[in-house]
């Protein structure tokens, strides 16, 4: 990814919603190395003020503290505003399962409240996470983006609802926007734990304290683990593409390969063991599946390669030795 095809951002005004999340906040931190006018709302309910530590005192960054279900506060942060990245959601197909209703608040009647905010402000371009969870039943593999199967968790059914809001936003109001769909997203910042933790970052931290790792199931379950700075890319191209065919759609953000359970904790265990002998002995369980789990996710990556000229550059291997790093030497 070469910095100089994005210098068009410079000083430009940009919103990130979200923004002291994972994704969020490495988000924010490289749009600040482009010299982009950040603002980051957030109301930490999954977010951390430590993603923030390294810039928050940027004086190209503005943190506003508040919650994307208070319509005022999203006409507050969208006023002047050029760009939105919106980020903020409460993730978690499990999490969704035990609290559907606050899923709902948050991904639906939140988003609706930030693309209402930013059609009256004049925002230029509306681009937003969506999650490749919409796929749901879908046997077909690889995943493309027009072709989705029935949802198989309040979360998703939430982030589907957000395409087909965004849709309507564009046709009945003329703003532009543009869906990702994160295909299991890892890397740097993210949080190894709570109740909802993602399995990567979870397996590390467990790994280095010398504890077993449950895989959900056998470990035949296959997902297409993303590394951040994709995700990355995947944002910068979004927000500059000028090609009008390529804005409005729905795009994977994925590498366009699978890997399973099995072999992710064998990855992990390999790069860990470079710091600390003893992790390659330790041994992984197995628990039962986990409800609301589609088997197997894959992602095509052709509309994205020819419409916004994405490419890939980190693959799983590539991506995880980079996160072991990141974890061992930020968070042993």
């Amino acid at each position: 990814m070469r910095e100089d095809q994005f210098s068009m951002l410079k000083s430009r005004r940009i919103l990130v919603t979200g923004g002291a999340g994972f994704i969020g906040s490495n988000l924010c931190e490289h749009l600040l190395k482009l010299g982009v006018m950040v603002s980051c709302l957030d109301n930490f309910s999954t977010g951390h003020r430590h993603n923030l530590e390294k810039f928050i005192d940027n004086p190209n960054f503005a943190l506003i503290e508040g919650d994307i279900r208070d319509p005022e506060i999203c006409k507050k942060v969208c006023e002047d505003k050029e760009y939105i990245l919106h980020e903020a959601a409460l993730g978690s197909v499990p999490r969704s399962l035990k609290d559907p209703v606050t899923s709902n608040e948050v991904n639906v009647s939140g988003f609706l409240n930030m693309l209402v905010a930013a059609k009256d402000a004049g925002v230029k371009r509306f681009v937003y996470a969506a999650s490749s969870s919409t796929y749901g039943d879908s046997k077909d593999l690889p995943k493309i983006e027009d072709k989705i199967g029935k949802p198989l968790s309040p979360y998703a059914i939430t982030k589907y609802v957000n395409e087909l809001y965004a849709d309507i936003f564009h046709d009945a109001y003329n703003l532009d926007t543009i869906g990702l769909r994160y295909f299991n997203v890892f890397g740097r910042k993210q949080d190894p734990n709570g109740a909802y933790a993602a399995v990567i970052p979870k397996f590390v931290m467990q790994f280095m304290k010398h504890e077993s790792p449950v895989i959900n199931g056998d470990g035949t379950y296959s997902r297409d683990f993303t590394y951040i700075d994709n995700v990355i890319q995947m944002n910068l191209l979004a927000l500059t593409v000028e090609n009008p065919e390529a804005v409005n759609q729905i795009y994977n953000t994925a590498v366009g390969d699978r890997t399973n359970l099995v072999e992710l904790t064998q990855y992990l265990k390999n790069f860990l063991s470079e710091y600390d002998k003893e992790i390659e002995k330790i041994e992984v369980q197995h628990g039962p599946n986990r409800p609301g789990d589609i088997p197997h996710s894959l992602a095509s990556v052709d509309k994205a390669r020819k419409l916004l000229g994405y490419k890939p550059e980190f693959t799983i291997e590539k991506g995880l030795k980079e996160a072991v790093a990141w974890y061992w030497h930020n968070l042993r």
